[in-house]
This record gives structure tokens, C-alpha cells and sequence, in this order.
């Protein structure tokens, strides 16, 4: 159940108290009817918060933000030498950081409402545990959820501030490049459930090792109330949370017995997905989860795990989970009308998602032949290149038949498939999938499989389109 949206309303002084910030022209009694970072998109008496990024200064845009009708807005005290115009009946509060004052806002927002509060994070399957989790809960209360990859210092406030009364449960992400992103996060979101789905080499560029990834994700359980229930994934070895970390209340999840919600008894069943039988105190039931891979099956259980924190009940979670489909980009299933599969899986990459995604299409595939169409994984910091060697020998020892590559990373996927003996003439690369369509016309037959998969900036999804294009795509195959 989804609550109806409303726009956030609050007044001049309480956007004062929740910044510390000062009033720096207008009225303080000003009431604001929404909250906005983008001046293109302004709803009449709204806030405008302008930020500051490396290539931008919203503050350049709050004449435009006035004149389409925001009542107000935030001013960086740094940044007070821009305004040269005289804003009449418009409310000007300073303060020190926008980016800051906008998770205040929010932060003050997310208290006025007795809304449960989950934060995810972790290095892959956020998302989709998310939406699992949405699917579950939504049968029983009213929620709200994060939108997309709104995971961030912007996105984050900004599901926030879209709260209301009637929503029993909010659903939060948290992403993060850099080091205090999720302690910061964090605190705006006040969580009273947290869940890591995993630790692995993400964002490296930013946190440098999978150590450091590890020290920030964690700062979820640091930085909640100790009132709170920590999600603990007991397979993940990075994932050993001491007291030091949280004290507080753990629900469990993973194949080990021992964990609160656990799973056995994992079959692939091709375009129907993967089942599984899942058990939770003295329940357990068989279900068909209708996407693929182990890595989902996981997910699974961690939304099973944050729903069983919530209070709901067994059947309800294998229910939503029976109902859950999968999202765009994430293990897609299509099959192709010559006979042939594709799973798209470009939504994005890193070294954890890529090898749960090899290890999927093994199983998938079994005796059939396999393709890879594989654009660079980003964000690698300086294991770039030898992470990318290392999924270009997975393939060849996953049993993949043939990949083809695109991006200036490529040359370190192929020496790590030819050095697992990939023959030479199997290794493709490409710019353009318009390159590459003749040549897997001609190669992929009924019964084999495609994967696409690459970091969201190299869009691959134009290959599964150009694919999908070429072969077409057989209506009753096709996963809605």
C-alpha cells in the first residue's frame, strides 16, 4: 500500500532551528510549500536550496528560482557576494553549507512523523533487496520508497522530505563514494532498522580498499539508535559486526543454520527463475523467486529478515516474495524468438556483481553455449585494471564461449581470459553495438545465452537494445 504524496510544508522558523542558520532578509514567518534543489523545477512557494558542486553553483540560479515562484531561499554565507539584486517578500536564510542544511531539513522532517525508518546499503543488491522488501511490507502497511538511485547526500533528504502522516513505513538506500557518506546519511535518516547486504569492491576510487568499504558501511549500525534492529548478513566473513559496532537487537540472514532466516535446497529453473525452500523460526515454505542467481536468493532473505524485524508475519513475506518481478537492468530475462536468452544486467557493475552474475549465467546455461557482452566496470580506484583481469579469467573458468568488450579497459579483460587458454578469435572488441549484431546473428543459436552487463556510465543497455532489435524477442518469454 502506497500512501498518497504530499508536499512538504514548513515555515521560516523552523527551517531556522533545523540549519542553526541565520536570517538574512523576508520573514521568518514565511511558509514554504515544498523544498527544491533544482531551479527548473520550482513549485510556487517553494524553498530553493542551491548547491554547490565542482562544475556548478546553484546560487547562480536563484534569480531564476525567485522569478518562477519560490517564497525563499537558502544562501552559503560564502556565497552572499552573489546575490546583487534585491528580492522582494522573498525570505533569504544564510547558512553555512547547503548540502548540510538540506539533510537538517529533512532530518527535522523525518521526526515529525511516527514513521518506521529502513536504511540499506551495502555493496551490491541494495536496490533490488529494496524493492523486495517494498513488495512485502506494501501488503501490509502504507509505505514509501526511495525512487531509482535517490541514494545519496541529495537524494536521500529529498525521499525524506516526501514523508507524510499517513506513511506507517519509509524504505531508504544509502549509497556512498566517500569516506562519512553513510554516517552523515546516517543521522538525516535516523534509522530504526539497518541492514548491509554485503561488503565487496565498490567505489574504490573513492574509498580505496575493500577495508575502507567495509569501515564505512558499518557506520550504519554505529551511527543508529541503540533502539534500533542491525540486518546482519552471516555469510558475508567482512561482514562480522562486534559490540564495538552495534550492541543492540540482530535479526539474521544467510545459508548458514544457525542464521534467524535461512535458505536451502537452491534450484535454478531457467526462465522461471530460481526456488529455494526458506525457513524462519519453526516456518519454512518453498518458493520460486522469479529471477536469477544465488545473489538474489540473498536478497530474499534480507528482505525476509527486515520484514520478520518488522513484525510481519511468514506468509505475508513468502507471499511478496513470490510476487516480486524483476527490475529493469537486474538479471532481465528475455528470450529471444531464434530460441536464444539475453539477461539483462546493465543496470550496473563491479567485481562482486559481475562474478554472481557469471556464476548465474553458468548455471543458467549448462550445457548450451554462453556470450558475454561486457562494458568497463568504473570506480576501481588502482585495482582497476587488475579487477577487471580477474573477471576476464572468471569468464573463461565459468565456461563462457565468447565476449566481446567495449572500453579502454578491455585489453585487461582479454589478457585475463587468454591467460585461462579463451582461444584468441572468441575475444571481440567493439565500440558500437551496431559492430557486433552481425556477428552474433550468425553465432548465437536456440538454447544458448547472452549476458550484457557493465558499469551504468557505458550503456550497455543500448547492446540489449540493438539485440533485442535484431532477434526479437518471444512474447511468452518475456518477463513483465
Amino acid at each position: 500500500m502506497k500512501a498518497e504524496l504530499s508536499i512538504p510544508e514548513l515555515d521560516g522558523n523552523e527551517v531556522l532551528n533545523a540549519t542553526g542558520g541565520t536570517l538574512a532578509g523576508g520573514r521568518a514567518e514565511t511558509l514554504f510549500t515544498g523544498v527544491s534543489t533544482d531551479s527548473r523545477r520550482i513549485l510556487r512557494g517553494s524553498l530553493f536550496i542551491p548547491l554547490v558542486g565542482e562544475k556548478f553553483d546553484g546560487h547562480d540560479f536563484i534569480a531564476a528560482a525567485v522569478k518562477d515562484g519560490a517564497s525563499g531561499f537558502l544562501i552559503q554565507k560564502a556565497s552572499e557576494n552573489k546575490i546583487r539584486e534585491k528580492f522582494a517578500d522573498t525570505t533569504i536564510i544564510s547558512v553555512d553549507d547547503t548540502l548540510k542544511a538540506l539533510g537538517d531539513i529533512a532530518h527535522f522532517w523525518r521526526k515529525k512523523f511516527r514513521v518506521v525508518v529502513v536504511a540499506i546499503t551495502g555493496s551490491s543488491g541494495k536496490t533490488t533487496t529494496k524493492e523486495m522488501l517494498a513488495g512485502i511490507s506494501g501488503l501490509k502497511k502504507k509505505i514509501i520508497k526511495a525512487q531509482g538511485n535517490y541514494n545519496n547526500l541529495i537524494g536521500l533528504p529529498m525521499t525524506v522530505l516526501k514523508i507524510n502522516a499517513q506513511h506507517e513505513l519509509a524504505i531508504l538506500e544509502m549509497g556512498t563514494n566517500i569516506r562519512g557518506e553513510i554516517s552523515r546519511l546516517t543521522e538525516i535518516a535516523e534509522p530504526d532498522i539497518g541492514l548491509i547486504t554485503n561488503i565487496g569492491p565498490a567505489h574504490l576510487e573513492g574509498l580505496k580498499s575493500v577495508d575502507a568499504v567495509r569501515e564505512e558501511k558499518l557506520d550504519l549500525f554505529r551511527k543508529m539508535p541503540d533502539t534500533g534492529v542491525a540486518i546482519i548478513n552471516l555469510d558475508d566473513e567482512r561482514l562480522l559486526v562486534t559490540d564495538k559496532d552495534w550492541r543492540g537487537k540482530r535479526v539474521t540472514f544467510g545459508f548458514r543454520k544457525d542464521a534467524d532466516v535461512s535458505a536451502e535446497g537452491v534450484e535454478t529453473k531457467g526462465m522461471e527463475g530460481v526456488g529455494f525452500t526458506i525457513k524462519m523460526e519453526s516456518f519454512r515454505q518453498g518458493i520460486t523467486l522469479s529471477t536469477a542467481g544465488n545473489h538474489n536468493v540473498y536478497n530474499a532473505l534480507a528482505a525476509a529478515a527486515s520484514s520478520w524485524a518488522l513484525g510481519i508475519d511468514f506468509q505475508t513475506i513468502c507471499q511478496g516474495l513470490t510476487a516480486f518481478q524483476p527490475i529493469c537492468g537486474r538479471m532481465e530475462i528475455h528470450r529471444l524468438k531464434n530460441g536464444a536468452f539475453i539477461i539483462n544486467d546493465t543496470y550496473n557493475a563491479n567485481p562482486a556483481s559481475f562474478e554472481e552474475a557469471l556464476k548465474a549465467l553458468r548455471d543458467l546455461k549448462g550445457n548450451q553455449k554462453s556470450t558475454v557482452i561486457m562494458g568497463d566496470m568504473l570506480e576501481l580506484g588502482d585495482q582497476t585494471e587488475l579487477m577487471h583481469e580477474g573477471i576476464g579469467s572468471l569468464m573463461a573458468d565459468t565456461g563462457v564461449n565468447a565476449i566481446y568488450l567495449r572500453g579502454r579497459l578491455s585489453p585487461a579483460t582479454a589478457a585475463g581470459a587468454l591467460k585461462r587458454k579463451m582461444p584468441k578469435d572468441q575475444i571481440v572488441f567493439f565500440e558500437t553495438p551496431d559492430e557486433i549484431i552481425d556477428r552474433l546473428v550468425s553465432h548465437v543459436k536456440r538454447g544458448d545465452w547472452i549476458l550484457v552487463k557493465g558499469s551504468r556510465q557505458t550503456r550497455m543497455e543500448q547492446a540489449v537494445e540493438k539485440i533485442i532489435e535484431a532477434f526479437g524477442i518471444e512474447e511468452s518469454g518475456e518477463k513483465k
